[in-house]
């Protein structure tokens, strides 16, 4: 259950003001069918997260034991860091906006989330938990809490959401999270 609840928030705290929520923004602004949109969103979320969280589990097991909670921590901690840096909304979308809502969203999003910080969350969740399954659905939910309503209700929201102090309460989870993982080893 924890690695559900903290692939959860760590995602979705994670995705606000990220490259994919302006996406999603962007989206909802060329498309009227919001249920292809959000359709899209999560066929690419599964499909993207999915590996993710797989090679996070996989590549943990290659990592010598006495190492793995500092590797994992530290890593935490440097995407914590990479989250005070916001992103910039730089896609070239018009090209694949012709093929429909519902495949323009998946193409877009599964190639934006390839080396994002979501998706480099979801790799070190997974290799933190050891469950493909638990942060596959944590960090799932997660991007969709982020995504949907911006779909929906996008200008809106994104005018009353203060990005820069959300992107610092993502990064201090990311920093608690790395430094739990690292000390944990050494209290028990």
């Amino acid at each position: 259950m924890e690695a559900l609840l903290t692939s959860i928030s760590t995602v979705a705290l994670a995705e606000m003001g990220d490259k994919t929520q302006l996406l999603a923004l962007f989206l909802a602004t060329r498309f009227a069918s919001k249920l292809s949109i959000v359709l899209g969103i999560l066929a690419a979320t599964l499909l993207n997260h999915a590996l993710s969280a797989w090679f996070g589990v996989e590549i943990a097991q290659w990592i010598p034991n006495g190492a793995v909670s500092w590797v994992i921590g530290l890593s935490f901690i440097a995407v914590g860091l990479w989250l005070l840096i916001p992103d910039k909304d730089d896609s070239e979308a018009t090209t694949v906006l012709k093929y429909g809502a519902f495949s323009a969203t998946f193409i877009l999003f599964f190639l934006a989330e390839i080396g994002d910080k979501t998706q480099i969350a979801t790799v070190l969740l997974g290799a933190h938990y050891g469950s493909v399954w638990m942060v596959l659905l944590g960090s799932t939910i997660g991007m969709m809490l982020a995504n949907v309503p911006v779909v929906f209700a996008g200008n809106w929201i994104m005018d009353r959401i203060n990005a820069e102090r959300t992107r610092q309460l993502a990064c201090s989870l990311f920093i608690i999270m790395g430094a739990v993982t690292i000390l944990a080893p050494l209290l028990s």
